[in-house]
């Protein structure tokens, strides 16, 4: 029989997609209603990623596949594009506008979980014959579980895991059997490449299926070949998505450290809670798979028409598989060795599958009789009772409970009666559309009132968007989209050549330099921020600045803001500068300081500062660099220069600064998880100075202590800038060409030195036929000693050896081909000739 069954896997995906736009609907959220659904990384990195995805597509970007100049002063792409973008569904965005985005970004989604929902009735239907339109509602039940909807609904690319596993057990099942040897591997390819995060769990998954399907209905002489041709498939597959994954694993690599966490397993009654609809929570898996599927799960230990083996086979799979999430070890089994940032269940879509499959054996083999009937209501109504004790229940849950464990019950028994078939339909598929909407609708309004969100497009981007692209000149020089960002990934957004950057492969060394500088980052160092400063601005070439209002949607405590967009432009040097001859200088603790070093010249008064608690706070001595403050107002006194610029530097502050009468600075710092960026406070002049002397008022407003340096104030002399700006310009290329994987640069004759690009030296830039050096985490070559010009190319770590190892899938998977070919034309000439 065909793999692939049109009406069931149609049904599925019918009534996934009306019943997650039916969730949606009900909450009023986008794009039904005024309420937002960019939560959290969706609208902070993936919108913004599928936006760099629509530019490529059109030819829109500063760089290609290899190297992305919008973010970061220069980062590698292709990692980000094995992460985020190279689902076949991301391509879509491509036909929408581009200020359509986030619709373009939720169609995706909902696509998605429709295909989830046709793979698994597909596959149900593989793994046993049945009727077709029970499947389909049971491909509808795994693409609706509390995993799909309230977790990958906004992080998209897990749900190409959720389709993955699904897929993964049919080439499962061709491997068993021997079929299609070249579609497998393609497959495994596909789904592999589109997300390795959630293809590596639901191969774990579709392994231990095929393992259950070995024992079960294998013959003992089939299974180490079953076994043998399952390897090959996923070693086949693997090898041939290499191009996209060794990139993909070496970007993490050298990604910023991110998160340092220790599993702790949910509590029971937690877990068991999540089993029902309308709960949520963050740190428990979310298990809801709604009572059309539950119940008959729950009766296959009890179904007595299922073969024994089978029966408890497949009824340990899924206890084996529930317990394995909350065992520390094989936790970190199912997260390849990681316990991930953020929500520590992240397989939970491979035993909402698991428990579907068991529910289609459960009903494949006949009705349940009333006594397996009766039985697995007893485990359900079990489950619910020992989930009480939990607070994530809700005032709907047990409501939408009943309601659905009475309507699939029903069901059931109404199942072998051949005109009751039509009610029976009614009563599955209205549970399951029933308690799938009202969890997707509980789920998007509580992801709302706990998660940072962000606006769709809206007037504010177009706005920036606008007065980018009127300033944009490069790479002549750079436009920064601005320090009150929209999203962490703001020059993706709307344009510009920035430092903001916000990715799960954010370089160590752009954080580490930038925050050598007095950036400030959020997300534990993975979401680095611009810094709206002259001197860095300087250092990398940052010729106009948009500056704007705060961002009215962002919850920050501020008071209105009327700024209007505005463009400031700068005189800086040119992107590549010539430093002279010496030995490479090094960054100390103060970013006053370190920005004078990267720029060659002394720029800054660091005078000594004095902290005082104006309300008698204690402020704790913290040795020779910082000291430790709590909650409370403190003065900052020092002397600088008149007609000088003061900078406030307090990196583990959340409050706000005030220099005299100025306006109030708001100060976002946290340690570790945010630091503060260094802010302009106002000048040093009229009634902010006494006798020379510059007082800036603290205000810490958090509950949690923090820290000020011992040099928290530094006073810029603009001449003293511009002196040093002049001077780089005149040493400086005399023009700079950049492409998508290098920058070419000509330099003035007699140069000597070392030519410094104004790029974080991330791994994979070479000059001069020689990996990169660096200068002060900026890529750097020596003046050649023949000729006046430099060129670096960039080539992503592990595009080289991916490239190799899938040409080599490649060639196997055609030998093997043409071999079979070969084997199969000759077995008619053997079968005519006969023996000797």
């Amino acid at each position: 029989m065909p793999t692939f069954r049109p009406r069931p896997a149609g049904l599925a995906a019918l009534i996934t997609a009306v019943t997650v736009c039916a969730g949606d609907a009900a909450a009023r959220s986008f794009p039904f209603g005024p309420h937002t659904r960019s939560v959290s990384d969706l609208g902070n990195q993936f919108v913004p990623f599928h936006l760099r995805l629509w530019d490529l597509l059109h030819g829109n970007t500063d760089g290609g596949l290899f190297l992305n100049w919008s973010s970061g002063y220069g980062t590698s792409f292709l990692p980000d594009l094995g992460t985020y973008l190279t689902s076949p569904f991301a391509l879509l965005v491509g036909v929408f506008p581009r200020d359509r985005i986030d619709l373009a970004v939720y169609v995706v989604t909902v696509l998605k979980m429709a295909s989830a929902a046709a793979a698994m009735a597909c596959l149900l239907l593989t793994l046993r014959g049945g009727r077709h339109w029970v499947a389909g509602v049971f491909g509808s039940a795994y693409a609706l579980c509390g995993w799909s909807v309230a977790e990958a609904a906004y992080n998209p690319m897990w749900l190409d895991g959720l389709i993955a596993l699904p897929l993964l057990c049919l080439a499962g099942e061709w491997a068993r059997t021997g079929r299609r040897r070249v579609v497998a591997p393609l497959l495994v390819a596909v789904v592999w490449a589109a997300n390795f995060y959630t293809a590596y769990m639901a191969t774990l998954g579709a392994a231990l299926v095929l393992v259950v399907r070995l024992l079960t209905v294998g013959e003992k002489g089939t299974r180490v070949r079953g076994l043998v041709r399952a390897a090959r498939t996923v070693l086949l597959g693997t090898g041939l998505a290499a191009p996209v994954l060794l990139p993909v694993y070496l970007g993490t690599r050298h990604a910023y450290p991110g998160w340092d966490r220790t599993f702790r397993p949910a509590v029971w009654p937690d877990v068991l809670a999540r089993l029902l609809p309308g709960t949520y929570d963050f740190f428990t898996p979310a298990l809801f798979l709604g009572t059309v599927a539950l119940l008959p799960a729950c009766v296959l230990a009890f179904q007595t028409a299922v073969p024994r083996r089978e029966r408890w086979a497949w009824a340990g799979l899924v206890a084996g598989v529930a317990l394995s999430m909350q065992w520390g070890p094989t936790h970190l089994l199912w997260h390849a060795f990681a316990t991930p940032n953020g929500s520590p269940y992240r397989q939970t879509f491979v035993l909402a599958g698991l428990l579907v499959v068991a529910a289609w054996l459960s009903v494949s083999y006949g009705r349940p009789g009333r006594r397996a009937l009766f039985a697995g209501c007893a485990v359900l109504m079990l489950i619910a009772a020992r989930a009480a004790a939990s607070d994530l229940v809700s005032h709907w849950t047990y409501p939408l409970f009943a309601a659905g464990l009475v309507a699939t019950a029903a069901a059931l028994v109404l199942l072998g009666r051949g005109r009751c078939a039509l009610l029976a339909t009614v009563l599955l598929i209205g549970a399951l559309a029933g308690q799938a909407a009202a969890t997707t609708a509980f789920a998007d309004r509580q992801r709302l009132a706990r998660l940072d969100n962000y606006a769709p497009w809206g007037e504010r981007q177009r706005v920036q968007a606008a007065a980018v692209a009127g300033a944009d000149a490069w790479p002549r020089y750079r436009t920064d989209p601005g320090r009150e960002q929209t999203t962490a990934n703001d020059p993706l957004l709307v344009g510009g050549q920035g430092a903001a950057y916000y990715s799960s492969h954010t370089p160590a060394v752009l954080t580490r330099t930038l925050g050598a500088l007095g950036a400030g980052w959020t997300s534990n160092g993975r979401a680095v921020q611009s810094l709206d400063n002259p001197v860095t601005d300087a250092i990398f070439a940052v010729g106009a600045r948009i500056r704007g209002p705060r961002d009215p949607h962002q919850r920050w405590g501020a008071p209105p803001d009327d700024r209007p967009v505005t463009v400031v432009r700068n005189v800086v040097p040119p992107l590549v500068t010539v430093r002279g001859p010496g030995p490479a200088p090094s960054f100390g603790r103060s970013p006053f300081r370190n920005q004078e070093v990267l720029l060659g010249s002394r720029v800054y008064t660091v005078p000594r500062t004095v902290i005082r608690a104006v309300n008698g706070a204690p402020v704790e001595d913290r040795g020779a660099y910082s000291h430790r403050v709590g909650r409370g107002t403190y003065l900052l006194s020092a002397r600088c220069p008149a007609g000088s610029e003061a900078y406030v530097w307090t990196p583990g502050v959340f409050g706000s600064a005030r220099l005299g009468e100025g306006r109030e600075i708001l100060l976002r710092g946290m340690l570790p998880s945010r630091r503060a960026a260094m802010e302009r406070i106002g000048p040093v002049a009229g009634a902010t100075v006494a006798g020379g002397t510059v007082r800036v008022v603290v205000t810490l407003r958090s509950v949690r202590p923090g820290t000020v340096p011992r040099e928290p104030l530094g006073c810029l002399d603009r001449d003293r800038l511009a002196a040093a700006v002049t001077g780089l310009q005149r040493t400086g290329a005399t023009s700079v060409h950049v492409g998508d994987r290098a920058i070419r640069a000509e330099l003035p004759p007699g140069s000597r030195g070392t030519v410094v690009v104004a790029a974080p030296r991330i791994a994979g830039w070479s000059c001069a036929g020689r990996p990169a050096d660096a200068y002060l985490g900026l890529v750097a070559v020596p003046v050649p000693a023949r000729g006046s010009a430099v060129q670096c190319t960039f080539r992503p770590p592990g595009l080289r050896a991916g490239s190799a190892v899938g040409a080599g899938a490649l060639l196997v998977m055609a030998g093997t081909g043409a071999a079979r070919a070969v084997l199969l034309r000759r077995r008619p000439r053997l079968a005519l000739a006969g023996p000797g």
